[in-house]
């Protein structure tokens, strides 16, 4: 994932909207730097996979046999 560093001048004029799409698409991280030195960083989630579909079966009565009273 790369990093792009910014001050907010730079995306006063863009919508919120369009600079959260923007690093989706990117997959880039964006530091905003802000007057006051302070600093915000956004950045997407990673995207997962989907999980596996297992072969093989639950028991009917799994449950009642682990709760059993011994």
């Amino acid at each position: 994932m790369t990093t792009q560093t910014l001050v907010l001048d730079d995306i006063k004029e863009r919508s919120l909207e369009e600079v959260l799409w923007d690093v989706a698409r990117r997959y880039t991280r964006l530091v905003v730097r802000m007057p006051d030195g302070e600093e915000v960083t956004i950045e997407p989630r990673p995207r997962l996979k989907p999980l596996p579909v297992l072969e093989g079966y639950v028991p009917r009565g799994w449950k009642d046999a682990v709760y059993a009273e011994s």
